[in-house]
């Protein structure tokens, strides 16, 4: 299992409608997120940022990942929270949540 946090900027005049979409989400889109071995995942709010975080429990991420990109309910879902976000300009190519760094961590 590895742990994974991200963190993306939210825009200010769509974070209700995020919420809104957060607070019933499509169960297409949660049995896709289990069927790519994605466990324990959150998404907390503070001064305009999402930091998610979630457990990976597969065999191979990248393969995953891809496979959730291309689920079609997935992709409608991502085209109405996109619009609410705003990446980090320092977040690495091909990222759209920059990707943090594990500095500690207690069981």
């Amino acid at each position: 299992m590895k742990r994974y946090g991200m963190v993306i900027r939210v825009k200010p005049e769509k974070l209700e409608e995020y919420k809104r979409l957060h607070a019933n989400p499509w169960e297409g889109v949660l049995k896709t997120i289990k069927e790519c071995n994605i466990r324990n995942y959150s998404i907390f709010y503070h001064d305009g940022y999402l930091f998610g975080y979630f457990e990976y429990t597969g065999d191979n991420y990248e393969e995953d990942m891809k496979k959730m990109a291309a689920d079609p309910v997935t992709q409608e879902w991502w085209s109405l929270c996109k619009p609410c976000q705003e990446p980090l300009p320092s977040r690495k190519e091909g990222e759209w949540w920059a990707e943090m760094e594990e500095v500690f961590h207690l069981d």
